[in-house]
């Protein structure tokens, strides 16, 4: 047991899929980790193997202005039992000889944490623990993140970790170094209190380029789905002076002009979260740009919020529509009717927002969807003036439709989760089709 200071190791793992690209993704679990445990008198170092920025890239690849950007990659074998997907399959993230380096810079680590993604992305993150338990062949690795609580079984069995944690990590993690290396430390934030947590570390990184922001955890719906209420089951709130300050602290000390929303439900209970917010940044003066990937629910949208969006910065809004069949979606969700849609698309026109600023989600790929369907949504949303986004199915273990997709997809999904990828529509019983998802993406432009 280790009684001084230990040394722990953050690490955030590679991709491998046919398709990856950074719209504003940052392991921000792992980071209020690195953050709390700083606080708390650890030393921490962090290693991000999808680094866009990593020192050693001689040209960095172009980044949008919005902080979103391509991430390196580098071609690689399909996995087994997808080798007739007529797509190119990829690591994403730096090089192997890379890593290797930048583990061999860091200081010997007490303890290692694995943070994880998608299910069907833990190859890249088997390979990325394989690298570390051969660089610090003592060190106990520790694994955690959505896969590790979604697939804990399947990441218990196989992904080589000596330990596998699910949900979040923030109430048990001082514990957790204390019994790995016999450090203790007074808690010095409620687990329980979203406004009592450090800021994550996101100066660890080489360039920040955005800042992901939650105002909340958690979401009060349970769509059929989506697994935010199996890995956040009590939604926890901010108050809205902690998140205004934390905005304002990012954009004074570091110059950051993009903040991502990663709320699953910011403008539930507008009155008392969003709208202080919004006004609070409005009156603060503070001119950044927001962006919303993870949706907003459409039936919040109001004319005040429309309009307080508006003023405050938001760039990239995106509603959470899924599909305009409107007299079929209660098997989904019970979030939206074709008036609020409506009603929504016209308040944001209103307050200034353009059709390239706003567009709206459709799940493609569902369990017994047809692609009329599809294609009939995608219609509808482009008469409403704004913008159709296809949003490709993933099958996941804890939600409504779980079962329904495993009795119609060609693959066991209960067997591997590398078959629940979006990317290969494993919910069709036919054949792969690359047809399909290249007419979506024609009509969608279109």
């Amino acid at each position: 047991m280790i009684s001084d200071t230990p040394n722990i190791l953050l690490v955030n793992p590679w991709i491998h899929d046919f398709a990856a690209y950074d719209y504003w993704a940052k392991p921000i679990g792992l980071l209020y980790l690195a953050s709390i445990l700083r606080v708390h008198g650890c030393k921490v170092t962090y290693v991000d193997c999808l680094n866009r920025f990593h020192p050693d890239i001689k040209k960095h690849t172009p980044s949008k202005t919005d902080g979103r950007g391509s991430y390196l990659k580098t071609a690689i074998p399909k996995p087994e039992g997808l080798e007739d997907i007529p797509r190119n399959y990829s690591r994403y993230g730096i090089s192997e000889e890379w890593l290797r380096k930048d583990l061999s810079d860091v200081p010997k680590p007490d303890v290692i944490l694995v943070t994880s993604h998608m299910t069907y992305w833990y190859p890249g993150l088997f390979e990325t623990i394989r690298v570390l338990r051969e660089a610090f062949p003592s060190a106990p690795i520790l694994l955690g993140g959505i896969y590790a609580t979604l697939c804990y079984d399947h990441a218990v069995k196989h992904s080589g970790a000596d330990r596998v944690f699910a949900g979040t990590g923030e109430k048990f993690i001082l514990e957790l170094i204390k019994e790995y290396t016999g450090f203790s430390a007074d808690m010095k934030f409620d687990p329980k209190a979203l406004d009592s947590y450090p800021y994550p570390a996101f100066d660890l990184e080489n360039k920040i380029a955005f800042i992901p922001i939650l105002t909340s955890r958690g979401c009060p719906f349970s769509c059929s789905y989506c697994a935010s209420h199996f890995l956040n089951p009590k939604w926890m709130i901010r108050t809205p002076e902690s998140v205004i300050a934390e905005i304002k602290y990012w954009h004074e000390k570091y110059k950051v002009e993009d903040f991502a929303l990663y709320d699953d439900a910011f403008l539930t209970d507008a009155k008392n979260h969003a709208i202080p917010i919004l006004e609070g940044i409005i009156g603060a003066g503070i001119n950044v740009r927001f962006h919303t990937p993870n949706a907003i629910h459409i039936r919040e949208i109001s004319k005040q919020t429309a309009n307080l969006m508006f003023r405050a910065g938001f760039q990239t809004v995106r509603l959470g529509l899924e599909t305009t069949l409107f007299e079929k979606r209660s098997s989904l969700d019970h979030k939206v009717s074709e008036d609020e849609f409506n009603q929504a698309v016209l308040f944001l026109k209103e307050a200034g927002f353009s059709k390239n600023q706003v567009g709206a989600y459709l799940l493609a790929g569902l369990p017994g969807q047809d692609t009329g369907s599809i294609i009939e949504s995608i219609k509808t949303v482009k008469e409403s003036g704004i913008t159709p986004v296809p949003a490709y199915y993933s099958p996941i273990p804890h939600t409504g439709l779980w079962e329904k997709a495993v009795l119609c997809s060609r693959y066991d999904l209960k067997k591997d989760p590398v078959f629940t990828n979006n990317a290969i529509f494993p919910c069709r019983n036919e054949a792969f089709s690359w047809e399909i998802i290249s007419l979506l993406k024609k009509l969608s432009a279109e």
